[in-house]
């Protein structure tokens, strides 16, 4: 018994998510790489010997990130590490992953290093709660922290609502800073006034604790330091220690790339048009399946994001006015529509001030630009099918060149077509003279003389 095509292909797509899926799981159990080794001793070494973990953040503060940092300070303590350290490089990020993640840092019973890190690194917004919060804050050579004024993510605060969300995260930011002992004033003016320094004005001013050219001149410095942990007081002893990379899983990576603004943005138009073309030419299925996948992965990265939702209004407005054009005969009022709602869109969707969250005009345009000539095609065809003369029945046969057989007034033949029609005319024709239909009945034809 053979099963319905459709039905194949629904179980084998199920079958291909399955298996993404434990291919997932499978690459989140892969071991930790190994980045540094302690020299070895003279003796065989201990197996209890110490463990520092690492982690890179190079990115926006986003949940995705957020949670791949909570995980790493949760692994580092189950796994006894010595310290965690987080190499950070950020432009900022969303307030609410933001405070996820510095309340993990304070309740952690494992010690944090932030080192923000490579030469040109920045720990700007975001990155500067991170990095107070953190027991250990270290920076290298050329980087710089600060510029954390808040900034409204769904639309312009007033003044009012600006001045409440200034005050908390000023507040807070004192909070940290005076918990760990760091420079309360300067993280104050981080918020109020934006203010940012070099690694060396952060050290002088005791932002930070350390300036370290690497990962192990910063592990050698840290050694022997006491540091508060939320089970108490803890020194570390770094000395030796093995530094182990915790690299993001499989799943992580995957969902951060979705996470990219632009990348969701792709997602949900290919979705809106996967769902359109499956609309459009029912049975299809392809296009209904793939819409379907690809708007659910868009909407997942769409609530990690500071969605304007006048602006997703706007785009879904669009792609209704698209499957309205292919309907309804508007004579190109709803495909024009269409497009400058995707326009408008597309510029509102994501409302940061931060390009790193923002939708890039280079994939705007062309998205807007691919899904006009798209509409364009569609009207032009529609209107040459329109306006075609038909070839058939009667419609065919009306403004056709024929030529008469015989004598016409109230009766007579014409050749056409092939075919010999009866034909009749208000007028004397003559034998020979061509004629052109000009109305049908039944199967005769109303002619009268070619001018």
């Amino acid at each position: 018994m053979r099963l319905p095509i459709r039905l194949t292909v629904l179980i084998s797509l199920i079958l291909i998510i399955a298996g993404a899926f434990l291919l997932t799981v499978a690459a989140d159990t892969n071991e930790p790489k190994k980045i540094t080794k302690p020299e070895p001793p003279a003796a065989a070494p201990l197996p209890s010997a110490k463990k520092i973990h690492l982690i890179e953040i190079d990115a926006p503060i986003t949940p995705v990130v957020a949670e791949y940092i909570i995980k790493s300070i949760d692994r580092a303590s189950k796994a006894g590490a010595e310290a965690l350290i987080i190499q950070l490089n950020t432009p900022g990020g969303l307030v609410d992953s933001t405070q996820q993640v510095v309340m993990k840092m304070m309740a952690s019973n494992v010690p944090t290093v932030v080192y923000v890190a490579p030469s040109g690194a920045r720990a700007a917004s975001a990155g500067v709660f991170i990095t107070l919060a953190a027991n250990i804050a270290a920076m290298a050579p050329t980087t710089h922290i600060g510029a954390a004024h808040p900034v409204q993510m769904q639309g312009k605060m007033d003044e009012t609502m600006e001045k409440k969300a200034v005050n908390d995260l000023a507040a807070m930011m004192r909070g940290i800073a005076e918990k760990r002992g760091r420079n309360a004033k300067w993280a104050e003016d981080a918020v109020r006034q934006s203010v940012s320094i070099t690694e060396t004005e952060a050290l002088k001013n005791k932002v930070i604790d350390f300036v370290a050219p690497d990962i192990a001149s910063l592990v050698q410095a840290i050694d022997g330091k006491t540091v508060d942990v939320v089970i108490g007081k803890k020194t570390l002893k770094t000395a030796g220690a093995e530094v182990v990379m915790i690299k993001m899983g499989f799943r992580d990576k995957l969902l951060g790339i979705i996470s990219n603004p632009n990348i969701a943005y792709i997602l949900m138009i290919l979705g809106f048009y996967g769902l359109y073309f499956e609309l459009s030419n029912p049975g299809a299925i392809f296009p209904g399946v793939a819409g379907a996948i690809c708007l659910i992965l868009a909407f997942y990265a769409l609530q990690t994001l500071p969605i304007n939702y006048a602006g997703l209004m706007l785009i879904i407005l669009a792609i209704a006015l698209f499957i309205a054009e292919a309907f309804i005969t508007s004579h190109g009022v709803l495909g024009v529509g269409g497009t400058i709602a995707m326009l408008m869109g597309s510029v509102m969707l994501i409302d940061s001030p931060a390009p790193v969250l923002q939708i890039s005009w280079a994939v705007i345009i062309p998205v807007v630009a691919m899904s006009a000539i798209m509409f364009i095609i569609t009207v032009t065809i529609a209107v040459r099918v329109y306006r075609e003369k038909p070839t058939t029945g009667k419609e065919g046969l009306t403004g056709m060149l024929a030529t008469a057989k015989t004598d016409i007034l109230s009766d007579g033949q014409v050749f056409m077509r092939g075919e010999y029609w009866n034909a009749w005319s208000d007028e004397p024709i003559k034998k020979g003279e061509q004629v052109i239909v000009i109305s049908v009945e039944g199967l005769k034809v109303k002619v009268r003389k070619k001018t």
